[in-house]
């Protein structure tokens, strides 16, 4: 056999793998919970959040394309957790995928509409947190990639 045909040597998994992994996949399966939550109880769950009338009222009235976004990046971020876990090059992609969904609903919320006016600032502040998670995500799946731990 010669130096080409032989197969890579996977990397060691490093601990922190672990911990990114459960503890992202936690995060994550919160974002999915809320999610179903809000589309299969519907008004009932979004007022025992506190959520105001108008709040509500702005959730249902969401397009096709906004509930999409949001499912793509709940969905993605979770599918990206269980993939950095399963060791999956793939775990970058999905992360990748969850940002341009989490993007889109910022755009709809902020650019669109008057979402962000009728959140406030503890929803701007909460949007802030999950863009610096989603994003810390894809660098360090792209890394762990690179580093050869994800195949």
């Amino acid at each position: 056999m010669t130096e080409e045909t032989l197969p890579a040597a996977r990397a060691k998994t490093p601990w922190h793998l672990w911990v990114v992994g459960v503890v992202s996949a936690l995060w994550n399966g919160f974002g999915v919970y809320d999610y179903l939550c809000t589309k299969m109880q519907g008004e009932a769950y979004l007022s025992g959040m506190g959520m105001t009338e108008a709040q509500i009222a702005h959730y249902a009235a969401y397009p096709f394309w906004m509930n999409a976004a949001w499912a793509i990046g709940v969905w993605g971020s979770l599918i990206g957790s269980l993939l950095l876990l399963a060791r999956s090059k793939f775990a970058f992609h999905a992360f990748v995928l969850s940002a341009i969904g989490f993007a889109a609903s910022l755009v709809y919320n902020y650019a669109i509409t008057n979402g962000g006016e009728l959140y406030g600032q503890t929803a701007t502040i909460m949007n802030t947190v999950i863009a610096a998670i989603i994003l810390a995500l894809i660098f360090y799946s792209r890394g762990m990639a690179k580093r050869g731990v994800l195949r």
